[in-house]
């Protein structure tokens, strides 16, 4: 059996990207707070993660759909928790966290 290791370094790269969202969405919703964080940046990530979800759909490629639409839904996740005004960020983290 030899070993694939194209296959090896693509599944390492999807697996950091889309686990490379958590950390920040935790904070997010630990914090209950975007501050700091920029919108255009996370705007630009989303648009990315969509071209490249949509390219993986139009080349019928598995591997770049999934890890994208993954890190996709976080982004837009980020980008909806900076978007809200402070009240309704907090109020979605504490639906998502309940502080006792």
């Amino acid at each position: 059996m030899t070993v694939d290791w194209v296959t090896i370094v693509g599944t390492i790269g999807a697996c950091a990207s889309v686990a490379s969202f958590t950390p920040q969405a935790w904070k997010i919703i630990r914090e209950r707070s975007t501050k700091g964080l920029s919108l255009a940046m996370f705007a630009l990530t989303a648009l990315a993660f969509a071209a490249w979800t949509t390219f993986g759909v139009l080349q019928g490629e598995w591997t770049l759909i999934i890890p994208n639409a993954i890190c996709l839904c976080f982004a837009l996740f980020i980008l909806g928790m900076i978007a809200l005004p402070q009240r309704k960020t907090e109020e979605v983290a504490e639906a998502l966290d309940p502080v006792e």
